[in-house]
């Protein structure tokens, strides 16, 4: 099976094509820093039909990611979290119809990169799995017995990064308090680092906020950089505890750009699961994500392949 995939983030959008467990081209559309998406869907069409035309041919359909909550039944946008607000007026099959004439189905960005990885990356072969993505923000997506959780309105399992591990943190964009999110994302992380003792004459102020930056001042001793660096990782280890006792996962996936210090976090989360997490019947096992960025671009050959395979 051959389709079009599209991978909506905050920043840009991945235009690919995909046929099985092979991604045949791809290219990157950046995203202006406005918060429409009507606009970008010009760019995108735009981006789809570059591909040559011999790759375009016997194309069955377009998947699209998107970075919000989504009713794939009707493959509309449910809700966004302040970006592509205009989003949910938008009838997206009707523009991949007019565009293209092929169907669209959507779906959640995270949940899209749960079925990549379980078709094609380090979940292949599991059946009940929860998947982190940490970046700009926190992704969450839960697999039980080989179906991603859906429920009645499409956010079930989706808002991993929304699990409170605080109750005197600040605000989220989701409008709660206390958010792994807000605590320890990449958007929060400047927030983080500025209400941090003796942040101004760290290594790290110098620098620009990143995790990258935050894991290599750490790396290098830095006595801040290793507090906020700690902070980050108990945090995800939070969230990773709430994930295990709601939904009995047998695995944990690790992806997005944080991960390139998969080589600290991996063997702290990991340790941290098993001192805390209650699971009788054995220890929950914690692995990084193989894919990357490619991770939703496979997982939108599952929603062409498994019909009605979600679980409501």
């Amino acid at each position: 099976m051959r389709v079009l995939a599209i991978d909506l983030g905050g920043t840009h959008a991945t235009c690919a094509v995909v046929e099985d467990r092979a991604i045949l081209a791809k290219t990157l559309v950046p995203i202006a820093d406005h918060f429409l998406l009507a606009p970008i869907l010009a760019d995108l069409a735009a981006a789809l039909r570059t591909f040559d035309r011999s790759l375009l041919a016997g194309v069955e359909g377009i998947g699209f990611g998107f970075c919000g909550l989504v009713d794939n039944v009707n493959s509309r946008v449910s809700s966004t979290n302040g970006k592509f607000i205009d989003a949910v007026e938008i009838d997206l099959n009707e523009w991949s119809r007019r565009e293209f004439v092929l169907p669209l189905r959507l779906e959640n960005d995270a949940r899209l990169a749960l079925l990549g990885e379980c078709l094609a990356g380090a979940g292949e072969g599991e059946t009940d799995v929860v998947m982190f993505t940490l970046g700009t923000g926190i992704g969450g997506v839960a697999m039980i017995d080989g179906r991603p959780l859906q429920g009645k309105h499409g956010q079930a399992g989706v808002l991993g990064g929304h699990t409170p591990v605080t109750l005197k943190g600040r605000r989220c964009t989701c409008g709660a308090m206390g958010c792994a999110e807000s605590e320890a994302s990449g958007w929060a992380l400047p927030l983080v680092c500025a209400e941090w003792p003796g942040f101004a004459t760290s290594s790290l102020a110098a620098r620009p906020l990143d995790f990258e930056n935050l894991f290599a001042c750490a790396g290098a001793g830095d006595k801040t950089a290793l507090e906020i660096r700690e902070h980050c990782l108990q945090v995800w280890g939070s969230a990773a505890v709430s994930a295990i006792h709601a939904f009995d996962p047998e695995l944990l996936l690790y992806g997005g750009g944080v991960m390139k210090s998969a080589d600290v976090i991996i063997p702290f989360l990991q340790q941290h699961v098993d001192r805390n997490a209650w699971t009788p019947w054995g220890k929950v096992r914690v692995r990084a994500a193989h894919l990357g960025n490619d991770a939703a671009l496979f997982g939108v050959i599952s929603l062409f392949q498994q019909e009605n395979s979600f679980v409501r």
